[in-house]
C-alpha cells in the first residue's frame, strides 16, 4: 500500500486486506495466527496510518532531544539555562 491514499482507493483495498488478516488467522503456525490476531486487533490503527499523513514523530524527536540535553548535563539547576539550550538544538 502507498501512503497518502484517497479514500476511494483505501475502500478498494479494505477488503483485501481483511482477507489477507483472515489467512493469517487461519494458517496452520502458530506464530502466524498471532500475527493474524494482532493485526485484526489494530486493524482500524493499520487503516488510518495509510489513510491519514499526520504524525507525531516530529514531537517525539524534540522530547528524544530534550532528554538528551537532560542526561547530557546531569540536570540544570537554572530552567533558563535548560530553556535556552533546547531551543538552540531543536531550533
Amino acid at each position: 500500500m502507498h501512503k497518502m491514499l484517497d479514500k476511494h482507493r483505501c475502500r478498494e483495498l479494505i477488503p483485501i486486506f481483511l482477507d489477507m488478516i483472515k489467512q493469517l488467522k487461519n494458517s496452520p503456525f502458530k506464530a502466524l495466527k498471532a500475527l493474524g490476531k494482532t493485526l485484526f486487533a489494530w486493524k482500524e490503527e493499520i487503516a488510518r496510518m495509510w489513510r491519514f499523513t499526520k504524525s507525531n514523530g516530529i514531537a517525539e524527536g524534540f522530547h528524544r532531544k530534550m532528554k538528551l540535553i537532560q542526561r547530557r548535563a546531569y540536570g540544570f539547576r537554572n530552567f533558563e539555562n535548560y530553556r535556552t539550550r533546547v531551543k538552540v538544538l531543536c531550533g
